[in-house]
């Protein structure tokens, strides 16, 4: 490594993880090294901005990302996939059918939100989907002795929303947009409004009470933080 995570624009979470707020959106995607192999959760709003990841995950660690966790299927957390050539793509199950069958509503969505026809078509063009779908929990194996929880907890936020647990003191629960700090929850036409709390029930289950929650947009958070959102979007929703 040549350089620090702080001077890369990286939020440093442990040892070998470390998280970017990226530009524009404020979307979280974030790093895990094992002794063999490294996870990237999340991977941009386009394929630059996937390359720059993939540059800086070069940089921080001397390695090449292996595997690839994609939160959600919303335009700022995929469109940067296809630049990991080779990498072990997973999605909550239902996410693959997704991305291959509604490729023309990611395009339009980037373009609504800002990204360039030029940047959205070029990514949609070469669209991944998971190779591996994740149906309750999926334990990978990053090498050295870590192994990290891939888990569906949803739906909530979308219809396929997936968190990766780090085990460690403190543990680091990856929530995508399942939880937002720097604005309200978005509630899209793809939510599932009357089981997002119970799926935020789930991620505190997951990471328990003294683990650093990470949103898909903003600074970190608590569980107090968490259950106080589950709380207020039951209340939204008119859901226990």
């Amino acid at each position: 490594m040549d350089v620090s995570w702080e001077e890369l624009g990286w939020e440093r979470l442990g040892n070998g993880v470390g998280r970017r707020r990226l530009p524009v959106w404020d979307a979280t995607a974030a790093l895990v090294a094992g002794g063999d192999r490294v996870l990237l959760f999340d991977t941009g709003s386009s394929l630059r901005e996937g390359a720059e990841l993939r540059s800086q995950a070069q940089r921080l660690l001397g390695r090449r990302v292996t595997h690839i966790a994609l939160s959600h299927p919303h335009f700022d957390h995929v469109l940067g996939t296809a630049v990991f050539a080779g990498a072990e793509v997973f999605g909550a199950v239902g996410v693959a059918d997704l991305l291959r069958n509604e490729a023309d509503g990611l395009h339009s969505s980037a373009v609504r939100h800002g990204v360039s026809e030029h940047d959205a078509a070029e990514a949609v063009d070469v669209l991944v989907a998971p190779q591996h779908e994740v149906c309750g929990e999926w334990t990978l194996d990053l090498g050295g002795g870590l192994q990290v929880l891939l888990a569906n907890v949803g739906p909530g936020h979308s219809g396929h929303d997936l968190a990766v647990l780090v085990p460690g003191s403190p543990a680091v629960v990856f929530c995508g947009d399942l939880v937002e700090q720097s604005g309200e929850p978005q509630a899209g036409t793809d939510a599932i409004p009357s089981r997002w709390p119970a799926a935020l029930d789930r991620l505190l289950a997951l990471g328990g009470e003294d683990a650093v929650y990470v949103p898909g947009h903003g600074a970190l958070v608590d569980a107090t933080f968490v259950r106080t959102q589950r709380d207020q979007l039951a209340a939204q929703f008119g859901v226990s």
